[in-house]
């Protein structure tokens, strides 16, 4: 496996990936995270993976021997609107995803491995993430587990309710 940057070219790779996430997820009764829908057929999550292509977004591919990209981090050294600030400069995971056929193949971590060194190629010492908090958390423990350290939480209004989200952080 070899990580890249990737760009406009890789969105169909992408979407590929948060669909068989979205699959995956609802397969294990597990939704609120990001619902049932594919994120291919819903014409705002295809806006926001074609945005992540441009200025000021890195787009960190995870691609096999075989070509085939099995995995993506978005990083960026904007928080994002839901986010508290720091009184520092961060570098940010806005979306972490993996092919879920590849479950435990350590692709997540090398990622964040990935981001880590860009931070410090930037001279940034604090990296942050944000993930959902909701079910048993379990998300939340999958960053623990990366070397993350929970921080704040906080919650997003959505249609279906409450999106119970937690911020994480990491010192480079």
């Amino acid at each position: 496996m070899k990580i890249r940057n990737g760009g406009p070219e890789d969105v169909p790779d992408i979407l590929s990936l948060l669909d068989g996430a979205v699959s995956w997820l609802a397969a294990r009764g597990r939704t609120g995270q990001w619902g049932d829908q594919p994120f291919s057929t819903v014409p705002a999550r295809v806006d926001q993976a074609t945005s992540y292509t441009a200025e000021p977004f890195l787009i960190r591919l995870a691609v096999d021997d075989d070509g085939r990209t099995v995995g993506c981090c978005v990083l960026n050294e904007d928080r994002g609107r839901w986010i508290p600030a720091v009184d520092e400069r961060e570098l940010y995971v806005r979306l972490l995803v993996t092919d879920r056929s590849r479950k435990g193949s350590g692709l997540g971590a090398a990622l964040i491995a990935d981001a880590v060194e860009e931070a410090r190629r930037r001279g940034i010492g604090l990296l942050r993430v944000d993930c959902y908090a909701g079910a048993d958390r379990e998300l939340v423990a999958r960053y623990r587990a990366l070397g993350f350290t929970e921080t704040e939480g906080f919650e997003v209004e959505q249609p279906s309710g409450l999106w119970p989200g937690q911020v994480l952080a990491m010192r480079v």
